[in-house]
């Protein structure tokens, strides 16, 4: 994540928060929300964008005193639920808690029905998590480098999981066969629980995934966690090395989240939203469960995260590219 747009964010939050009680919002964001919001999650049930719409979405519920419901439309790569809120009515009660796919989709995939900057409006950013490199507790690999040396003996016998193609686990598992040079089978699924579930059944090999979804499992040793993508050790796995003191330096890999409403949803309601989002974010409880769970609370507003959004477009149209990655 882009470190300038990480500071301006923490400097702009705390502002944003200290003036919403005071903000006089014209007549539409006054009298919104009126009905339950949705929250559309483009993955499964269980996975890490659900728990983070689920934590969030129930503080803005209390914060408006409307139900925010979370709604899982998994499949297409993410693309089938960002596609449903993309047509959705612009009423700003229909939102996507969007990821990496959002941005690399749109180089990934030739006939995407959306375009992610004209079709989207930038709502507020949540944070990030750096990634684990995790293994079935049964793995005979007990070290990064014992895992490699064994990819590297028996070339395609491998496989690993994604919660989508071209979301962060896929692209970031790319480039650490390109660096560490070994290679593996990929196989998509339509989220992160169920690929965790046949991880830990041990039809799949190995997956880099976030702390939300991997963390409890590592601590009930149904997984081993051989590495984490991030400068410093996560003080949830204290025992896990970075991947720079595995042996791979320079390699590191996150998952991001933030909210999108419909392009033509009205300024003033997004304004509100955005204005509900941080103030969630701001949240003491919010930001211990996120915290305890692995994630990096780091809001953007409206403006921010769309910057952001159109630079991660940039930057994975320019890896995907160079590295011929193409549509599975």
């Amino acid at each position: 994540m882009n470190r300038t747009i990480r500071i301006l964010a923490r400097t702009t939050v705390a502002m944003l928060s200290m003036a919403a009680a005071a903000i006089a919002f014209p007549a539409g964001a006054q009298t919104f929300p009126s009905k339950p919001i949705k929250i559309v999650v483009p993955f499964a049930a269980g996975g890490a964008v659900d728990v983070v719409a689920r934590v969030v979405g129930q503080r803005i519920s209390d914060q408006v005193n409307q139900p925010v419901i979370v709604d899982n439309k998994p499949g297409g790569h993410a693309n089938i639920g960002a596609d449903f809120v993309a047509k959705s009515p612009p009423d700003g009660y229909t939102l996507l808690l969007g990821a990496n796919g959002l941005a690399s989709n749109m180089t990934l995939h030739k006939n995407i029905p959306f375009d992610t900057l004209r079709d989207f409006a930038p709502v507020a950013g949540v944070g990030y998590a750096p990634l684990v490199f995790v293994v079935p507790a049964a793995s005979p690999a007990r070290t990064l480098q014992e895992f490699i040396a064994m990819a590297r003996a028996k070339p395609g016998e491998f496989t690993y999981g994604t919660a989508a193609a071209g979301g962060s686990g896929h692209l970031a598992t790319e480039l650490l066969k390109s660096e560490a040079k070994f290679d593996a089978l990929h196989v998509p699924y339509k989220g992160g629980a169920p690929a965790l579930t046949d991880l830990m059944g041990e039809r799949i090999s190995f997956m880099l995934l976030n702390p939300i979804e991997v963390v409890p499992h590592v601590k009930s040793g149904r997984l081993r966690a051989l590495a984490v993508s991030s400068p410093k050790r996560l003080p949830m796995l204290p025992d896990v090395p970075t991947f720079k003191e595995a042996g791979i330096a320079g390699f590191e890999a996150s998952v991001w989240w933030g909210f999108v409403a419909p392009a033509k949803t009205p300024k003033d309601v997004v304004a509100r939203l955005e204005s509900e989002v941080l103030k969630a974010l701001e949240n003491d409880a919010v930001r211990d469960k996120l915290v305890s769970l692995g994630a990096v609370v780091e809001p953007m507003n409206s403006a921010q995260f769309g910057q952001f959004l159109k630079s991660e477009v940039d930057k994975w149209a320019r890896v995907i590219k160079s590295a011929k990655i193409t549509e599975e």
